[in-house]
């Protein structure tokens, strides 16, 4: 449970209330499934409309984004989760990487990754960046970004370092404020 009240619908106003419609739809979508508490971020953010507006737009942009393969940026995006311990986006973006792809022995072997037979030298180097960006302080070796450039373009590197820079975000803002599972489950959990 959150540590602090978010702002429900009922006392949200009409722009409030719409950026929930839209994320709720968005996440939809996204996980086939609609728990309640998937909008227990937004609902803190709302305590600043401005910000809550901007965030959105943030985040609208960066899932706009498709220069990057979507398996790469499942495993950075759920590496940068894991390495936080946010347990909202772990939940969440453990069932996103099923849907984009990911297995769930994939899944499970993150921790291990270097030693992996799952992950080929591109996904290894994409979650040595992730971890590197995820460490306090954040420290990304010159030969890990040489590795990454040799397979991906500036559009895509910068894409790369984006969506985990904001992983580290959304963790540590749902981390600082309480913020929980929301209770996305994978297939298998669901059967």
């Amino acid at each position: 449970m959150p540590r602090i009240e978010g702002i429900s619908d009922t006392r949200a106003g009409p722009a409030v209330r719409l950026v929930y419609h839209f994320t709720r739809r968005g996440l939809t979508r996204l996980s086939d499934q609609a728990p309640e508490a998937m909008l227990d971020p937004l609902r803190l953010y709302a305590h600043l409309p401005g910000l809550l507006f901007g965030y959105a737009a943030l985040e609208t942009a960066t899932g706009r984004l498709k220069r990057l393969d979507r398996r790469l940026r499942a495993l950075a995006e759920l590496k940068a989760a894991n390495l936080v311990a946010c347990a909202y986006c772990i939940d969440l973006g453990s069932v996103v990487a099923r849907r984009w792809g990911l297995a769930d022995a994939e899944v499970g072997a993150l921790a291990a990754y270097q030693d992996s037979p799952l992950f080929t030298e591109l996904e290894k180097r994409v979650l040595d960046y992730a971890a590197g960006m995820c460490r306090t302080p954040a420290h990304v070796p010159d030969e890990v970004f040489a590795a990454l450039r040799a397979h991906l373009t500036d559009a895509q590197l910068v894409e790369l370092t984006h969506v985990i820079a904001l992983e580290n975000l959304r963790s540590r803002f749902n981390i600082g404020l309480g913020i929980g599972a929301a209770g996305f489950v994978t297939e298998g959990e669901r059967s």
